[in-house]
């Protein structure tokens, strides 16, 4: 029977703008497991409001985390048993919500889809209405929350060190995919004994493309069943819902990470039924939707989606 553990929002649970292989893991458990852990959102003090509360765990967190290469709070890592590199995690993701009372959204220096065109930097604090489950934009638009973890992840391989949570790489990491929300799953290669899955980036909601560099950036909670397959061998991260198959492709050229999105679903459906590369391949023409995830994180990301009924 599978064991459920919470791993509490305190600093000595996370790091700060990093993974990297060699972090003491905070939990160990074992395959089948679930955990549920707490995230903050992205960025210093400077992104603070002047008249809202802030948590006293979000500011111990700030207070106390050295600053790394990267603005995002990640909580972990967790080690799973028996893992080993060559292996696959799953992660089901049963549950995400919205832990703050407000988020934030900015416009900063050099960043983003347009840096050029939008130099006049402004941040602002939308404030979350738990009760109705909308965020209210300051201007009175009310967007319906959507919760999920921009950074789950794998630890990266011993040989790259300490890599900057920005960029999302083979381990996962910062993809900031909103359709990686509760219900869906997500696969993802292990590289280290123990996998060491780490989470973080709390969004409380986003648009493909999360074009001006943030999303609603705010603490969330989520709860992860963390299984260990020994009969699954990835080389890069794969996802699926209850009804799509969702392959993912990371590249600094969109047009790269949109053949990488494409060559993955075609594996995959592959994998899952007989038919051949060419079937595969017009099957995702006729019926694979490719999105843009991010156009801000490095590599940006381009995901397809298909529907599993066309299997």
């Amino acid at each position: 029977m599978s064991r459920r553990f919470e791993i509490p929002a305190t600093p000595e649970n996370m790091v700060l703008g990093y993974l990297d292989s060699s972090t003491p893991p905070v939990l160990e458990v074992a395959s089948g497991d679930v955990v549920t852990l707490h995230s903050f959102p992205a960025g210093g003090k400077e992104t603070l409001p002047d008249n809202l509360p802030v948590p006293a765990d979000y500011m111990a967190a700030l207070d106390t985390l050295p600053p790394g290469p990267g603005p995002h709070f990640i909580t972990g890592p967790v080690y799973v048993q028996d893992a080993k590199p060559g292996d696959t995690l799953q992660v089901d993701i049963l549950d995400v919500k919205v832990r703050q009372d407000w988020g934030f959204v900015s416009i900063l220096p050099l960043l983003g889809t347009l840096p050029d065109e939008f130099t006049d930097y402004e941040t602002i604090h939308p404030v979350v209405d738990h009760a109705r489950n909308v965020c209210v934009m300051p201007w009175g638009t009310e967007i319906p929350l959507d919760p999920f973890f921009g950074i789950i992840a794998t630890a990266p391989p011993p040989a790259w060190g300490r890599c900057g949570s920005p960029v999302p790489r083979a381990f996962g990491g910062n993809m900031d995919n909103k359709e990686l929300r509760a219900g869906t799953t997500l696969y993802l290669p292990v590289f280290n004994e123990g996998a060491l899955f780490f989470a973080g980036d709390g969004h409380g909601v986003q648009g493909d493309g999360e074009v001006c560099i943030t999303a609603l950036e705010t603490g969330v909670t989520g709860t992860f069943r963390l299984t260990l397959r020994k009969d699954m061998r990835l080389d890069w991260p794969f996802a699926e819902s209850a009804t799509h198959l969702m392959s993912i492709g990371l590249d600094e050229d969109l047009d790269d990470a949109a053949k990488q999105a494409t060559r993955e679903m075609v594996k995959h459906v592959c994998e899952r039924t007989n038919l051949s590369r060419n079937q595969a391949y017009m099957l995702c023409s006729l019926a694979g939707n490719l999105r843009v995830t991010q156009m801000v994180d490095g590599n940006k990301g381009v995901h397809m989606l298909l529907a599993k009924s066309l299997l």
